[in-house]
């Protein structure tokens, strides 16, 4: 599922072999992880509990630059997010669509950078649920 903010998949495969599969693939495009943040493990430490859900950073440096270069206020949306999570059984994959941000910033120049960037996450996504 595919909307202006974010692009969603949903596969049966198990939580942990997509984040693993994640963090494999993201290198091998020329992106780093830059964080992972185990929001079930952080909210258990507050007592509350949930099922898994993992926000992973990931940014590429080259792309990060030419960014900045345009407008440092994208800074704002830095770094690209993925999400991935558990619901009704099966592992569900957002991506931040990094499109959206050249249209929160009309004349920044962005929409060219900005849809490169989300073909290189896409097919980390895409690659991620197969």
């Amino acid at each position: 599922m595919e909307n202006k903010l974010v692009y969603t998949l949903t596969t049966d495969k198990p939580f942990d072999t997509v984040i693993d599969t994640i963090e494999k693939l993201v290198p091998e495009h020329q992106f780093r992880v830059l964080a992972k943040h185990d929001v079930r493990a952080t909210l258990a430490e507050k007592g509350l509990e949930r099922e898994s859900l993992n926000i992973i950073e990931v940014c590429n440096a080259s792309f990060a630059h030419k960014a900045l270069q345009k407008d440092e206020l994208v800074s704002l949306f830095m770094p690209c997010r993925i999400t991935v999570y558990v619901r009704d059984g099966r592992t569900v994959v957002n991506l931040a669509r990094p499109s959206i941000i050249a249209e929160m910033m009309p004349g920044a120049g962005l929409e060219k950078l900005a849809g490169e960037v989300e073909i290189v996450l896409k097919k980390i996504v895409d690659n991620a649920v197969k």
